[in-house]
């Protein structure tokens, strides 16, 4: 289950690019909710609480806001950074209810050493970094561990092999490869180099033969 991330808010009135850049001057980070009735709602934000409460977060993840008192859930949807500084400047909020579920994409980390590459000389591919799954706000989750350390040269997983359980409904293609372990692409160069040398050899022998006879 998700960790619930709580946020202090205050309805924010002024609006332009001038008005951002006092508040960000001032410490507070300019933001918006939409709300389930369609309405956007300014608020601010404190910067630092800001950037404490979403380190090592999910791309999106669940969000109470105390907006005065009243609390409203939400996922984070959007955030703009400083170009240079990589600081968030504006974020952008949308209300959910906690009883619905909502379509989020699940990031997956690779764990382990594959067998494959530890005793077979092979290759580690990742192919799918994340998939998107149907799940209640509340259980969210910024990642999901594979374990790959069983996985042979040639073998694959698949994302209808990973196990996420009941919460979740997977929506990405279960046949789609996640990741497989294939043999190192110089190994199959050097095999074409010397076939071709091999289906070369016989033809300069049978040259030689022909102008020994002439």
């Amino acid at each position: 289950m998700a960790k619930t991330i709580k946020l202090k808010a205050a309805p924010r009135t002024g609006n332009g690019s001038a008005a951002a850049r006092r508040l960000r001057r001032d410490g507070v980070l300019p933001a918006v909710v939409k709300r389930l009735s369609g309405t956007c709602e300014a608020i601010s934000i404190d910067a630092h609480e800001y950037e404490l409460a979403m380190r090592g977060q999910a791309s999106n993840p669940l969000v109470t806001l105390d907006i005065d008192g009243t609390e409203v859930s939400a996922l984070l949807r959007e955030v703009q950074n400083n170009v240079i500084t990589s600081v968030p400047i504006h974020a952008d909020f949308g209300e959910v209810s906690l009883t619905e579920k909502i379509r989020t994409a699940v990031d997956i980390t690779l764990v382990g050493e594959p067998v494959g590459v530890t005793a077979g000389g092979g290759i580690m591919d990742q192919v799918l970094r994340h998939i998107e799954v149907e799940c209640l706000p509340t259980d969210i989750i910024a990642s999901l561990d594979v374990d790959v350390s069983s996985l042979h040269l040639g073998e694959l997983l698949t994302v209808g092999d990973l196990k996420l359980g009941s919460a979740y409904t997977v929506l990405t293609d279960k046949s789609a490869p996640v990741v497989t372990i294939v043999a190192p692409a110089a190994e199959d160069e050097k095999e074409t180099d010397e076939e071709g040398a091999e289906d070369g050899e016989p033809e300069v022998i049978a040259k030689g033969k022909d102008e020994a006879t002439a």
